[in-house]
Formats: structure tokens, C-alpha cells, sequence
């Protein structure tokens, strides 16, 4: 059984940084992707970024880039997402999913999904 369990949301002000954690358990991460969404009230989840487990190859959404990034612990099998220079849009529900070893920006083809962590940029 995957289980995900995201940390690290709460309130910053604009231009603050958080960074998110995604402990996985249950399964051996060394070929999957893991997904960072995020959802905002009123709105469809939408893709933030993946990162692959065993080479780190990260693809982010352009309305992160350069301002977010991914990382991974494999030995602790804890992925990570520095959110720099956060706006109030960046407000929502962050979440963490699993998939298999290839790359996908879909929400859909991700099976196995966090709890969802609160990240709020007041201004």
C-alpha cells in the first residue's frame, strides 16, 4: 500500500519561501515520478512539477518556474518543493502523487495521492 503524507504548508507573506515535503512509504520509489499539484479554491487541481525518483529529471509548470523546485532524499524516500518568492496566487491545497516511470503533467494518470498540505501567500 503507497502512502504519501505531505508537511510543511502554512501562512507566508508575499515573496516568502516554504518548502513541502512528501514522505512515501509502502513501495520502492527508485522508477516512479513524483507529481506536485495544487488547488485552489473554486479551481481545477492543476500541474505544479515531477520530478523523476532515479534521475531527477524535474519538469515544472511555467507559472513555477524559476521560482519553485523539486528535489528528492531517495535514501529517506522524501521528496521535496522549495517554493521561492511566493504570490498570492500561489494560495491553495499542495498536494503530492506517485506514478510509474514515465514522465506525465496529467493529474489522471497519477495513482496514489497525499492528503493535501494548505500553503496561503497573503499579501
Amino acid at each position: 500500500q503507497v502512502q504519501l503524507v505531505e508537511s510543511g504548508g502554512g501562512l507566508v507573506q508575499a515573496g516568502g519561501s516554504l518548502r513541502l515535503s512528501c514522505a512515501a512509504s509502502g513501495h520502492t520509489f527508485s522508477t516512479y515520478y513524483m507529481g506536485w499539484f495544487r488547488q485552489a479554491p473554486g479551481k481545477e487541481r492543476e500541474f505544479v512539477g515531477a520530478i523523476g525518483w532515479s534521475d531527477g529529471s524535474a519538469y515544472y509548470a511555467d507559472s513555477v518556474k524559476g521560482r519553485f523546485t523539486m528535489s528528492r532524499d531517495n535514501a529517506k524516500n522524501t521528496a521535496y518543493l522549495q517554493m521561492n518568492s511566493l504570490k498570492p496566487e500561489d494560495t491553495a491545497v499542495y498536494y503530492c502523487a506517485a506514478k510509474g516511470p514515465t514522465y506525465s503533467p496529467r493529474r489522471v494518470d497519477y495513482p496514489y495521492w497525499g492528503q493535501g498540505t494548505q500553503v496561503t501567500v497573503s499579501s
